[in-house]
């Protein structure tokens, strides 16, 4: 009979005991301490402010043409002259025009010398008819050829004026001082009448041409408190009216076309600076505002995880949420400010979970 030694056999019971042992407990659980960001909360005031770029463009913007048609014989400014009132801008062959108007010119001489000739009829006709020598009748006709000689003078006399402005629209003139914005057409082209040369920019108005988005639209159209300031120097407020918004949205960017008028604007201020336009909207409720980023949509409710510094763990807190506030949201209850919450991460988060901030808690905007 095989027997074995007392000694490792009882080593190799207790090592057994030990296993069995150990594979009936669970491991223990060790906490996750998730890094965070921070955000302290601020007071905020009342007033939303909206800010949209935009760019200065003039209030009136012409694109002049010849009144007649004809060869370009010269063009005498270039794209961002300044003109004044009644410079010319370009000129047209006048050959074919002054050719026209000496031709109307020869029509009213002639019939002015009808309109004398039947004058001088009427003259003696009416002498022989009051010595009885010729007939009512007669005297009548001589009455009629000389009023319709006038009438073909009158005629002749408004083709001729007619013809003199033709020949003076060969020239091309500002109607307005302003800057010139672009150059339509070249020396050497023969153009209709009507056809845009020369496109001019009345400097006596500027405005800030932004789009709007369209959920902001309605309220923005009874926006009072507008500033415009441009990129150029930033330092100089300027205010601005809401001129006009558009019907309709463009249909590439979904924006609504507005147009803000700058009642004071500098002479300084050329077309095409990069302008930035902010509307002031004077709110009801004091309150705070969040990123958007620490909001948590959780069964229908608004949560904001707020840290507490003591213990160094998060704690879900339900919100109620006012109006978006470009990339913030405003809170009109369940928080108050000096609390800080965080701003990123806010889904991996449980109540009570310890936390690592990354930073500093940064301050929220205050701004209105």
């Amino acid at each position: 009979m095989l027997t074995w030694p007392r000694a490792p056999f009882a080593l190799m019971l207790l090592l057994a005991a030990m296993l069995l042992a150990g594979c009936g407990r669970e491991p223990e659980q060790v906490d996750v301490v998730r890094p965070v960001r921070l955000m302290q909360l601020q007071a905020a005031a009342g007033a939303a402010a909206y800010e949209y770029s935009g760019e200065i463009r003039p209030r009136i913007e012409s694109r002049l043409g010849f009144r007649v048609g004809g060869k370009i014989a010269a063009r005498l400014v270039d794209a961002g002259a300044p003109v004044r009132r009644g410079q010319p801008l370009a000129r047209l062959d006048p050959a074919d025009l002054a050719l026209a108007e000496t031709g109307a010119r020869a029509q009213y001489e002639a019939a002015r010398t009808d309109r004398d000739l039947a004058a001088a009829d009427l003259r003696r006709y009416t002498d022989l008819y009051h010595k009885g020598f010729i007939s009512a009748a007669e005297h009548n006709r001589r009455e009629s050829n000389l009023e319709a000689a006038a009438a073909r003078l009158r005629q002749a006399e408004a083709a001729l004026r007619e013809q003199r402005n033709q020949t003076q629209y060969a020239v091309l003139q500002a109607d307005a001082d302003g800057v010139v914005t672009a150059i339509e057409a070249e020396v050497g082209q023969v153009v209709s009448a009507g056809q845009p040369v020369v496109r001019v920019a009345q400097t006596a108005e500027k405005e800030v041409a932004i789009g709007l988005p369209e959920d902001q639209v309605d309220w923005l159209r009874s926006v009072r408190d507008v500033t415009v300031r441009t990129w150029a120097s930033p330092e100089r407020v300027m205010a601005g009216r809401v001129r006009e918004i558009a019907a309709a949205a463009d249909p590439v960017t979904r924006t609504y076309a507005a147009r803000i008028s700058l009642p004071e604007a500098p002479a300084e201020l050329k077309f095409g600076m990069t302008a930035a336009v902010t509307f002031q909207r004077p709110g009801q409720q004091q309150g705070v505002r969040v990123p958007l980023t620490a909001l948590l949509q959780q069964g229908g409710r608004n949560l904001v995880w707020v840290y507490e510094g003591a213990s160094g763990t998060v704690q879900p807190v339900e919100v109620k949420l006012g109006e978006p506030l470009g990339n913030d949201m405003a809170v009109t209850s369940g928080l108050r400010p000096g609390q800080t919450i965080v701003t990123a991460g806010v889904h991996l988060l449980k109540p009570g979970q310890k936390v690592r901030p990354l930073q500093a808690p940064a301050a929220s905007a205050a701004r209105g």
